[in-house]
């Protein structure tokens, strides 16, 4: 998956900021400080995904698609914040 253009890291930037307001989260961050973090986060995504994608077994590497892999650590990463938030992001989680 391709590195976040500005816009696109924009838009999680807004989406962030709309998330955290109305659920009442504080955050102790400066906006863009929270911008910085954004851009940090996408730039460690892209150098460590070769060892993500390493990580996976041959079997789940062949048969799962770039953007499937993606949703795949996104789930589980999900999952460690809360069944809730995983739900939001997947849909039901038994």
């Amino acid at each position: 998956m391709a590195v976040l253009n500005e816009s696109e890291r924009q838009q999680v930037h807004r989406g962030l900021m709309r998330f955290w307001s109305k659920s009442h989260d504080v955050i102790s961050l400066s906006k863009s400080e929270l911008r910085t973090a954004i851009d940090d986060t996408d730039d460690w995504i892209d150098t460590n995904q070769a060892s993500y994608v390493a990580a996976l077994s041959a079997a789940t590497q062949a048969a799962l698609s770039p953007a499937q892999k993606t949703l795949l650590f996104c789930a589980v990463a999900a999952m460690r914040v809360s069944t809730n938030f995983a739900k939001r992001l997947v849909g039901e989680v038994d």
